[in-house]
C-alpha cells in the first residue's frame, strides 16, 4: 500500500494544455488592455475625470454617500496589484495552477467591466453606469467564492491574488452604492419620507452589513477578508470625511459613514481570528 502511495505521489504533475497557454497569454495582454484603457479614461493622461463627467453627478459633493477625492487613490494600488497578477499568472510554471485556472478569465472580465464603466461614465448615462458596476461586483463576488473555495498554493499568490481581489471586491461595492445613490439624484428621484441625511445613514449601513457579509464568508481566507474590509472602510470612511468637511457638510451622515467605516475595518479580523481558533 506504501509503495503504491509513493509511486502515485512521484507522478509529474499534468503538462499545461494549449488552453492554458491561451489563457496566460489572453490574460496578460487583455490587462495591459484594460488598465491602459482605463487610465485614459479616468483622465490621467489628460481630459475629462471621472468626477467631472455626467454633469459632475460623481463629484465628491454630488451626493450625500460620495467619497471625497482622496478616497479615489486606492486605484492605483488595485491597478498595480491587478498588473502583477497579470504577470504572476503568465509564468509558465503557474499554467496548472488549479486556482488560476479558475479566477484568471473572471479577473480579466473585472478588468474589462471596470474600463468599460468608466467608458459610459463619461458618455453621462448614469443608469448604464450602476448596470455595468453591479455586473462588475457580481463577478468580483464569484472570484471571491472561487478563492474561498479553493486553498491557494503559495504565500505570493495569496499576496498578488487574494490581496489584490480583496481592495477591488471592497472599493467596488462602496462606489457602487455611490453610483447608485449618483444614478438617483441625477434622475431627479425624490428623497421620500426619509430625507438626504436618512437615505445617507441607510446608504451607509447597507455598507456596514455588506462588510460583515463578505468578513463571515471569507473568514477562512485572512488576506482577502482584512483586504476587502479595508478597501470598504476607506471608502466609508472618505464618506465621513467628505460630509464633516467640505461643500456638503451632513454631521448625521459624517457619524454614521464612521461607524460603518469601523465595522468594515474590525469585521473581518474578528471572523478570521475566530475562524482560525475553530
Amino acid at each position: 500500500m506504501s509503495t503504491a502511495r509513493a509511486t502515485t505521489s512521484a507522478q509529474p504533475a499534468a503538462a499545461p494544455t494549449s488552453a492554458d497557454r491561451v489563457r496566460q497569454v489572453t490574460v496578460l495582454v487583455g490587462a495591459a488592455v484594460a488598465i491602459v484603457g482605463a487610465a485614459f479614461g479616468s483622465g490621467a493622461f489628460g481630459g475629462q475625470a471621472i468626477q467631472d463627467a455626467a454633469g459632475g453627478a460623481l463629484a465628491a459633493d454630488a451626493t450625500p454617500v460620495a467619497p471625497d477625492g482622496p478616497a479615489f487613490s486606492i486605484w492605483s494600488v488595485i491597478y498595480l496589484g491587478l498588473a502583477v497578477f497579470a504577470v504572476y499568472q503568465a509564468v509558465p510554471r503557474q499554467a496548472t495552477d488549479p486556482r488560476l485556472r479558475s479566477v484568471s478569465w473572471w479577473v480579466l472580465a473585472s478588468m474589462l467591466l471596470n474600463a468599460a464603466w468608466i467608458g459610459v461614465v463619461q458618455t453621462g448615462i448614469l443608469p448604464l453606469s450602476v448596470v455595468v458596476i453591479g455586473v462588475l461586483v457580481a463577478v468580483l463576488a464569484v472570484i471571491l467564492v472561487r478563492l474561498v473555495r479553493t486553498p491557494p498554493t503559495s504565500a505570493v499568490q495569496t499576496l498578488v491574488l487574494d490581496g489584490t481581489v480583496g481592495l477591488y471586491l471592497g472599493w467596488a461595492s462602496v462606489a457602487t452604492l455611490a453610483n447608485v445613490a449618483a444614478a438617483l439624484t441625477d434622475a431627479g428621484v425624490g428623497e421620500g419620507g426619509l430625507g438626504a441625511t436618512g437615505w445617507g445613514v441607510l446608504v451607509v449601513a447597507a455598507g456596514a452589513v455588506l462588510a460583515v457579509a463578505y468578513a463571515l464568508f471569507a473568514a477562512r481566507r485572512p488576506v482577502v477578508a482584512i483586504g476587502t474590509g479595508l478597501a470598504m472602510a476607506w471608502g466609508l470612511g472618505w464618506i465621513a470625511y467628505g460630509r464633516a468637511n467640505g461643500p456638503l457638510v451632513d454631521g448625521t451622515v459624517a457619524v454614521a459613514a464612521g461607524i460603518a467605516a469601523g465595522v468594515a475595518l474590525l469585521a473581518p479580523v474578528l471572523t478570521t481570528l475566530r475562524a482560525r481558533r475553530g
